[in-house]
């Protein structure tokens, strides 16, 4: 059994540090931090909930800081309900177990789950509006690439912070998106997002199709 605590660094986020150590003195052996570019993929929070074990203690500063809208809080309760896994939101004042916070109410709750959709969509919004300027500012410096190793740097670094290759393409210069590819191949990156891990072959058309068929 351990203790584990995840927290989604929105910004801005003023009681960061605070809630961090809440979790620490909890006695939460790791603390996850997830980074506001990956608040639509949330990597990090599904490794966590793939990781955790029966008997496990789950700690989120709030619902609508860890899960996107009220069908994620669902199965969220139903995976910790199957897993035996307690759940500790510590701004919401609710713990499974009716341990941590015995002044909590039963309408406290449903105004927890009220409020969620509206919460989580604000977030989302705050989140979205600081990653498009993000984007503006990476944009603006494409004009300042002067060779193509800068190029490829900004292509690797925004890859790892979450950029669709659809995103990368538009600002990299390049015709086509198997040159965004090749340049991640090159430098070793793990693609781990969308349904191919490269560009696609050239298509067999379907004579070739059946040749190879009868052939066989």
């Amino acid at each position: 059994m351990a203790k584990v605590g995840y927290i989604f660094k929105k910004e801005p986020y003023e009681d960061f540090n605070e809630d961090k150590n809440w979790m620490l003195q909890f006695g939460c052996v790791n603390v996850v931090e997830e980074q506001k570019e990956h608040e639509k993929l949330r990597p990090k929070w599904k490794q966590l909930l793939s990781s955790l074990e029966r008997g496990d203690e789950l700690v989120v500063t709030k619902f609508s800081n860890a899960v996107r809208g009220s069908r994620e809080l669902a199965s969220l309760i139903e995976l910790c309900r199957i897993k035996v896994v307690r759940i500790i939101s510590v701004h919401d004042k609710i713990d499974t177990k009716n341990i941590l916070f015995p002044d909590t109410k039963v309408s406290d709750v449903i105004e927890m789950f009220g409020s969620l959709p509206e919460e989580c969509a604000a977030l989302r919004n705050a989140s979205s509006h600081i990653v498009q300027l993000q984007q503006d500012i990476i944009v603006s410096k494409k004009w300042n690439i002067t060779n193509a190793e800068e190029r490829a740097k900004m292509i690797v670094d925004m890859y790892k912070n979450g950029y669709s290759i659809s995103e990368i393409h538009a600002i990299s210069g390049f015709n086509s998106r198997s040159s965004v590819f090749r340049i991640l191949n090159k430098y070793g990156v793990k693609l781990n997002r969308g349904r191919f891990s490269g560009p696609l072959g050239k298509r067999k058309n379907k004579k070739d199709n059946q040749e190879n068929e009868e052939n066989s």
